[in-house]
């Protein structure tokens, strides 16, 4: 059977209004980490904005805005594909920007990070795999944490696709998994299940899920209704989040303004699936959308060296404006100047691996096959 290749998937068009969901997503992570948890605990920068911190400290559900936005697109742009095509748009799609950005962090934290931050080439080259705890390295910035939890995601839909279950059983897929997380946070507790089945927000990835089918056309009463389960379970996924935050920034967490959130996000992706135009060219909506993944990658703790080399000199109203400016404008240019090439290099490396690899898998599993129909008919095997 001849290998697919990446032009062989259904075009799938773009959802405009979700481009600029993703940067609203982005920059509640970074008013959250620079106007108020830089300094609000673990000791990296003293820059804060106290007078944004009753808004700024529920930033982070930018995090969970992004799970329903990456269930919706996902859900929406895997129909069409064969697992083997999913998998490499996904690696082009993270790996070259991921690499770029971490390549960044490690300049800037190696030369200008201490005291408050150190590194080393092999957290460096650790953080090149996107798994670096696996090899006993932390993440070279600490957003990085949900990346995993995306690649994780990504690996449980390849296998769908796979095994032909999406979207043909999205339902039972959506139910499985909203199951799992209930009974484990809610009882087992497992840190194994709580990683392995995203269990922490396995809400917003159904959402999203289930929005995409909608908005292909979807009628019936049970996409809305698993919507509507999903975010129920999503709203207990944020209490739990808050009641984290609440814990480790030592700060109150209105679990009223966590179900607000919740309901929000959902709806807002909601919404933005419905709309088929924005008034902004769509150079610049691909753009705006473009920059939001080297943006949450960059930002942070380069972020933070900065407040720390400049926050005795720079007031921090204007410090903090000056450091956003920078991390966009570095960001859009990770996104147009590496981004595309990385992606055609990945791209082609990928296909070219799976090309050189196929055949002999292909002749193992027909022998496999073979030796085991043989067994099973009682035919007598050769032996030494």
């Amino acid at each position: 059977m001849p290998l697919s290749s990446p032009k062989t998937h259904l075009k799938q068009d773009r959802v405009p209004a979700i481009d600029l969901l993703r940067l609203l997503a982005a920059l509640a992570v970074v008013v959250f980490h620079y106007a108020y948890r830089g300094a609000a605990a673990d000791g990296f920068t003293k820059v804060s904005l106290p007078l944004l911190e009753p808004v700024a400290k529920y930033g982070w559900f930018g995090v969970e805005l992004f799970f329903v936005i990456s269930g919706f697109v996902i859900a929406w742009s895997a129909v069409g594909r064969t697992s083997i095509d999913f998998g490499v748009a996904r690696v082009a799609r993270l790996w070259p920007a991921f690499a770029a950005c971490t390549t960044i962090t490690f300049i800037v934290t190696y030369f200008l990070g201490a005291p408050h931050f150190e590194t080393s080439f092999l957290q460096w080259a650790a953080n090149l795999t996107m798994l670096s705890p696996a090899f006993g390295q932390p993440f070279m910035d600490g957003s990085y944490w949900s990346i995993v939890l995306e690649i994780i995601f990504y690996g449980w839909m390849a296998l769908f696709i796979a095994l032909g279950l999406f979207p043909r059983r999205v339902d039972e897929i959506v139910l499985a998994w909203l199951s799992i997380a209930l009974v484990n946070e809610a009882l087992l507790h497992s840190k194994i299940i709580h990683y392995l089945f995203v269990t922490g927000y396995a809400g917003f990835f159904c959402a999203g899920i289930l929005l995409a089918e909608i908005a292909r056309g979807r009628r019936g009463w049970q996409a809305p209704f698993l919507i509507v389960v999903s975010t129920v379970i999503a709203c207990g996924e944020a209490l739990s989040g808050g009641r984290w935050t609440a814990d480790h920034y030592s700060t109150y967490i209105d679990p009223r303004v966590m179900i607000g959130l919740t309901v929000l996000t959902i709806a807002l992706v909601a919404a933005a699936s419905r709309i088929k135009h924005v008034p902004l060219p769509g150079n610049v909506l691909i753009a705006l959308g473009g920059l939001t993944y080297p943006l949450y990658l960059l930002h942070q703790h380069v972020g933070f060296i900065a407040f720390n080399r400049l926050g005795h000199y720079i007031p921090a109203e204007i410090l903090v404006l000056a450091t956003i400016v920078v991390m966009i404008g570095v960001a859009l240019a990770v996104s147009r100047y590496i981004e595309p090439y990385g992606r055609k290099l990945v791209t082609s490396v990928s296909y070219a691996i799976i090309g050189w690899i196929t055949p002999p898998v292909l002749r193992l599993t027909s022998r496999i096959s073979n030796y085991a129909a043989g067994w099973v008919s009682g035919s007598p095997l050769r032996t030494k």
